[in-house]
Order: C-alpha cells, then sequence, then structure tokens
C-alpha cells in the first residue's frame, strides 16, 4: 500500500498507518492478531456510536483477508494533548465529556451487521470477566515481584477479596461501557470531541467509565478536581442510583487500577513496552486514594500493605 506513514501505536497488537490521499488523509489499522475484535468489532462499535450520534470513526475500506481496514483520520489532537497546553480548559472540557459520557449511556443499540454483513452483539460485563481482568494483578506483577511462597498465598487470599468485592456491586449492567473512557481515547475534531479505541465495549455499569475517566492514570488532578466532576456526573442521576453509583465507583477504580498495574507489567515484559511501568506508581497512588474510604477494602488494603509496603499512598 503507497503513501502510508506509521504512526504511534498504543497497547494493542494493532499497528496504525496514516494513507495520504489527493486531498485529505485515512487511518490504515492493522492487525494480524486479535483481528476479529480489533478490525470487525471496533468497525461494528464504531457503527453503533455513530448510529447514536456520537463521533467514532467511519469505515471507508476494509481487506479483512489481508488484516487492515481503512478510517476516518481524526488527528492528533487528543483531549489530553489540549490539556496539557491548556490546563485552565481543563473543567470546561470535563464537562463536556461528562455531558458525552451521559449521552454513550443512554445507547440503546446492543445489535449491529459487520462489515462482514454479520450480526454482532455487545456482550454483557459480567462478574467473570470483571474477576479475570482484576486477576491480571496476580498473573504479571505479584508473578514478578513477590517470591514463590509468598505468591501462592497472596493470589489465594486476593482472588477470595476480589470476588466479594464484586459481590458487592450494586449497580445493574444495562449501559454501554467503552472500557477504556480516558481522555487519551477522546479526540478533539473540528471541536466536537471523537471517540477512539472502543472495540473493547460490553454492557455494564454506568460507574465503569465514569472511573475510567476520573481516575485516569495517566491525567493526574487534584482530589478537589476529581470529585468535582464526580459530583457534576452525579447531579445528573435519579437519587435512587446515587449511592449506588457512590459505592461501586470507589471498587471499580480499584479493581481497574488492579488490573491497568497487571496489563503495563505485561506490556513491558511480554511485548518491551517498557514506558508504560512509568505510569505504575500513579495507579498505586489511585489506589491508595480510594482504598481508605470504604471498610470493604479493609481486607485487601491490609493485603496489598503486607506484601508491596509503602505502594499504598494513603492520602
Amino acid at each position: 500500500m503507497k503513501n502510508l506513514i506509521k504512526i504511534k501505536g498504543d497497547a494493542s497488537f494493532r499497528k496504525f498507518f496514516r494513507k495520504k490521499n489527493n486531498h485529505h488523509t485515512s487511518i490504515v489499522v492493522y492487525s494480524k492478531k486479535e483481528k476479529f475484535k480489533n478490525l470487525l468489532v471496533y468497525d461494528a462499535i464504531n457503527k453503533i456510536l455513530n448510529k447514536n450520534k456520537i463521533l467514532a470513526p467511519i469505515l471507508y475500506k476494509e481487506n479483512y483477508i489481508k488484516d487492515y481496514i481503512e478510517i476516518q483520520d481524526f488527528g492528533n489532537e487528543t483531549i489530553l494533548k489540549k490539556l496539557k497546553e491548556r490546563k485552565d480548559e481543563e473543567l470546561s472540557y470535563f464537562k463536556k465529556i461528562i455531558k458525552l459520557l451521559i449521552k454513550i449511556q443512554s445507547i440503546k443499540s446492543r445489535k449491529i451487521k459487520n462489515f462482514l454483513n454479520r450480526s454482532y452483539e455487545i456482550p454483557k460485563y459480567d462478574k467473570k470477566i470483571l474477576i479475570k481482568e482484576t486477576n491480571l494483578f496476580c498473573d504479571w506483577y505479584v508473578k514478578k515481584n513477590l517470591k514463590k511462597n509468598n505468591k501462592d498465598k497472596f493470589s489465594k487470599d486476593f482472588k477470595k477479596i476480589i470476588k466479594k468485592l464484586v459481590s458487592s456491586l450494586k449497580l445493574k449492567n444495562n449501559v454501554f461501557v467503552h472500557r477504556d473512557f480516558h481522555v487519551s481515547n477522546l479526540m478533539l475534531v473540528n471541536n466536537r470531541i471523537g471517540v477512539i479505541d472502543s472495540q473493547d465495549a460490553l454492557i455494564g455499569s454506568k460507574a465503569y467509565d465514569l472511573a475510567s475517566l476520573i481516575d485516569d492514570v495517566r491525567l493526574k488532578t487534584s482530589k478537589l478536581f476529581k470529585k468535582k466532576i464526580f459530583d457534576i456526573y452525579l447531579k445528573k442521576q435519579n437519587k435512587l442510583e446515587k449511592l449506588k453509583i457512590k459505592n461501586d465507583f470507589e471498587i471499580l477504580s480499584i479493581l481497574r487500577n488492579l488490573k491497568i498495574i497487571g496489563i503495563f507489567t505485561r506490556l513491558a515484559i511480554r511485548d518491551g513496552k517498557k514506558d508504560y511501568l512509568k505510569l505504575i506508581p500513579y495507579s498505586w497512588e489511585l489506589i491508595g486514594m480510594r482504598i481508605h474510604k470504604n471498610k470493604i477494602f479493609q481486607d485487601l488494603k491490609e493485603l496489598l500493605n503486607r506484601n508491596f509496603k509503602g505502594k499504598l499512598n494513603e492520602n
């Protein structure tokens, strides 16, 4: 394929290229591994988003046999990049993002035809998936950082605690969940916010993407700012759900950051992407910030403090 310029990838197996055409550019997404998810599902989810007036990349061309799709180019202006340039606009952008999140969570579509004309239905974000994801912390970070005897005992206790926490979630799994909803996956496109990297979307808890956005490992914000954004979201919810959202937000934030520590360790060990290790200390900080708020986390807090002294910077 001619006129291709390789651009920076992400944490997946995909490769991205910018293609120069006569008067515009497009993005070629190449994925030999996990191509069902990274090509077919990605396009199906983008179609659902666009159908519901959420800006997502449009498919221009597909060649599933040759492992690529060609999609709309949203440029390079992530919201993260914009916020680093204009810190004073942080609150304004987050208000817009919360409005967008609520719109995404109102999506009723669950099924769509993918580009091979096969029906795709967004799966449920069930407890098994949530537990399996969180256990990535044991599979990679614990395996690397604890001795064998300690590791086996830790993993057994950890998995028991995580099951208990997951069973304490109160919200129904009934909204569209992007699963990686943060400012690096939100693009500024002609003064609109576009959504990318949505191939992992499931139907789950409305607290999950909120936790992903507010407790974002890539963007450090103050506790006061986090509370302000949380309260803006909460004001738009009905009274019956507010307490459930507070409960589930804290649990899901902790579970997500444990998963992230596991994933980032895996990326460094398996894929040689060592830059992700720099983000792990802030994941620990986010866990520490949430873990002291609720007695439900007492067993987890004691387990983590016993095995990873000094990692939980509770404040």
